[in-house]
C-alpha cells in the first residue's frame, strides 16, 4: 500500500499521531487514526522512558518483550523499547523523506508494522529478536465508552460490589460500569453535605485529563444518592508504603525499592506539572491522596480542595478553613495564601513519607510546634535510607521564599535523572538502614 506523506511515520498506511490514513486515496480524521493505533498491542503512545522500562521489566515473557512509544526527546518520532534479560534497550525509529521507516538505515521498511514483523523474525542488529508485545496493564479499560459522551449516565449501568472506604461526604465502593468496566464509585451519604459541595470535585475532574490524574468516568445526579464514577486503583500510596511497598532490610531489596519510589515520585511530579500548566492547585498533596495500581503506576486523586487560579497566581482560602498543617506550606498555613509553589512544598513532604515508608512528617511534633519551628527556619533532617540527591530536592521544595522553589517540570526531570542513575546513590542510602 502506498501512502501520501503528510506526516512522519506510517503504521499500515496510518500516519503518526493520527494525522492521516491512506485507504486508497481517501483520508480520514484523527479520531479514526487514534482508534486504530489503540488496537495495536505494541503501541503505547505517550509514555515516559522510565515507565516503559518498568512495564517491560515487570512483564512476563523475558527477553524480547517490546513496546513502541512516542520519543520523549524528539517530537513526532517513535522509540522501540526492548527487554534483554534484566535490562531494557531503546532504539530510535526514524523516517525517510520519501516515506518509510528504519532503525538501521541499511534496512528500511515501508510501514512501521513491517519493521516490527521483520525484527520479530530476526534480531538483525537489535539486542534480541522481538517476541511478544508488553501487556498494557495500567491502561483503563474504556473501550465501551468515550470521553466525548455526556457525563451523566443511567445509574442502572453502575453496580456497587463492595465498600472499600469512607470519607467526609460518604462512601467509596468498588463497582462495575456497564457490567465490564471496573470502577470506583463515590456515593454521597444522605444528609452528609450540600450536594454541590460533593460534586465540586467532579466539576474539577471534568476539566482535567492526564495519565497521572485519576480519571473521572461519569456522574449520576438526577436521583439520590448522587454517584461519582472514576477509574479503580488498587490502594492509596500510604497503604502501599506501609504494606506491600515496604522492603526487607536486605541491602539489595532496599536499594531497589528506593529506586522504585523515586520513579513513583517522578510520576506524581508529572501529574502535578500538568496541573501547574493548567493553573490548578491541589492543596492536599499527600500519600493518602495518591493512588497506586498493581504495577506501581500512580495517580493523583482527591481534588476536593483543588482550585483554579485566575489572573493572580494565588488563591486565598476563606477564614477558618482547615488544612493538614504538617503538609502545608508556611505561607498557606499562616496566611491562607495558596499557589503552585505551596503545592511544591507539600510535594517535598510527600517525598519524606515515601522514603520513610509512611512515617508521619515531623515525628514527635504537634501541629503548633511545626508551625512555630518551620517559621523559625527548621527543616526535617535527611531521613534514613534517603539518597542525598533526593534530600537535596526536598530542601529545594522547602525554601522559605516560594518563588525560589522549583517548578514541577524541574522536579520531574530531576527525579527521572536520579531514577536513571547508576545506583551508587541508592547503595549509599541502603547502607544507612
Amino acid at each position: 500500500m502506498r501512502s501520501t506523506r503528510l506526516n512522519t511515520i506510517d503504521f499500515f498506511g496510518v500516519g503518526f499521531e493520527g494525522k492521516w490514513v491512506d485507504e486508497g486515496s481517501a483520508r480520514v480524521g484523527a479520531k479514526k487514526c487514534a482508534d486504530f493505533t489503540r488496537r495495536l498491542r505494541w503501541y503505547f503512545g505517550r509514555v515516559r522512558r522510565a515507565e516503559a522500562e518498568k512495564a517491560l521489566q515487570q512483564a512476563e515473557g523475558g527477553s524480547g518483550v517490546f513496546l513502541v512509544r512516542e520519543s520523549e526527546s524528539r517530537h513526532n518520532e517513535l522509540s522501540l523499547s526492548v527487554r534483554e534479560v534484566d535490562s531494557v534497550k531503546h532504539y530510535r525509529i526514524r523516517s525517510l523523506d520519501q516515506g518509510g521507516v528504519f532503525i538501521a538505515r541499511r534496512r528500511p521498511f515501508p510501514t512501521l508494522n513491517e519493521l516490527i514483523s521483520h525484527y520479530q523474525l530476526d534480531a538483525d542488529g537489535l539486542c534480541v529478536a522481538l517476541t511478544t508485545p508488553c501487556p498494557k496493564t495500567d491502561l483503563p479499560q474504556t473501550s465501551t465508552f468515550t470521553y466525548d459522551d455526556q457525563w451523566e449516565v443511567d445509574r442502572r449501568t453502575v453496580k456497587l460490589i463492595r465498600q472499600i472506604g469512607a470519607g467526609q461526604f460518604g462512601e467509596v465502593w468498588e463497582g462495575r460500569w456497564n457490567n465490564n468496566v471496573a470502577v470506583a464509585v463515590k456515593r454521597l451519604r444522605s444528609g452528609a453535605a450540600d450536594p454541590s459541595d460533593f460534586l465540586a470535585e467532579a466539576q474539577i475532574m471534568k476539566k482535567l485529563k492526564h495519565p497521572r490524574l485519576l480519571q473521572l468516568y461519569a456522574v449520576c445526579t438526577r436521583e439520590q444518592p448522587i454517584l461519582i464514577v472514576t477509574e479503580l486503583m488498587s490502594e492509596n500510596l500510604l497503604h502501599y508504603l506501609q504494606g506491600r511497598g515496604r522492603p526487607s532490610p536486605a541491602e539489595a531489596q532496599l536499594r531497589q525499592q528506593i529506586r522504585q519510589l523515586v520513579d513513583m515520585a517522578a510520576q506524581v511530579a508529572s501529574g502535578m506539572g500538568y496541573l501547574e500548566s493548567k493553573n490548578f492547585i491541589h492543596r492536599d498533596l499527600a500519600a493518602r491522596n495518591i493512588l497506586v495500581s498493581h504495577a506501581n503506576a500512580v495517580k493523583i486523586a482527591d481534588f476536593g480542595l483543588a482550585r483554579l487560579l485566575l489572573k493572580e497566581a494565588e488563591y486565598e482560602a476563606h477564614p477558618g478553613a482547615r488544612f493538614p498543617i504538617k503538609w502545608t506550606a508556611p505561607e498557606a498555613a499562616n496566611f491562607n495564601k495558596f499557589t503552585t509553589k505551596s503545592d511544591v512544598w507539600s510535594f517535598g513532604i510527600l517525598l519524606t513519607e515515601m522514603v520513610t515508608f509512611g512515617r508521619i512528617p515531623y515525628p514527635g511534633m504537634t501541629n503548633a510546634e511545626v508551625l512555630q519551628q518551620v517559621e523559625q527556619g527548621y527543616r526535617m533532617q535527611c531521613p534514613p535510607n534517603c539518597p542525598p540527591p533526593l534530600y537535596d530536592i526536598m530542601l529545594q521544595c522547602w525554601r522559605a521564599d516560594p518563588e525560589k522553589r522549583p517548578t514541577f517540570e524541574t522536579l520531574e526531570w530531576r527525579l527521572e535523572e536520579l531514577f536513571s542513575a547508576d545506583g551508587s546513590e541508592y547503595k549509599e542510602a541502603a547502607l544507612s538502614y
